[in-house]
């Protein structure tokens, strides 16, 4: 039979088995509460750039949407002004042709001028 001190060094050692098992439980439960406190604040921190995110992304919703507003009052302008485009390259090119017209004239003129001054027998100026 065990002698009562024996059984009170085994239950001390149990007491004490019994204590350091409870410390490792307690210090493992605080780990793996702080790791999980950890994982909620990233969590936290994701959800608030989610939500930031999302204010931005709205706002260039807003933006584009004034944009496209812009770009259809450009495109009317636009329109407005091809009339007049066909009008000045119309002019332009009447001018084109003037200017043959001008240059054909001048030309002659020319001709004209030598003509003359043979006729008379004018000495050249020039």
């Amino acid at each position: 039979m065990a002698t009562p001190a024996k059984e009170e060094a085994a239950a001390g050692k149990r007491d004490e088995l019994a204590d350091s098992l409870s410390e490792l439980f307690t210090n493992v439960s605080l780990m793996v509460r702080g790791e999980l406190q950890g994982t909620n604040n990233q969590l936290s921190l994701l959800e608030k750039m989610n939500q930031r995110v999302t204010e931005e992304y709205s706002n260039y919703g807003d933006v584009v949407s004034g944009l496209r507003v812009f770009v259809e009052q450009l495109n009317e302008k636009n329109q407005r002004f091809d009339e007049y485009t066909t009008q000045i390259d119309a002019i332009d090119q009447q001018v084109s042709e003037f200017e043959a017209v001008v240059s054909m004239l001048d030309k002659h003129v020319s001709m004209l001028e030598k003509k003359v001054k043979s006729a008379y027998h004018i000495a050249p100026t020039q």
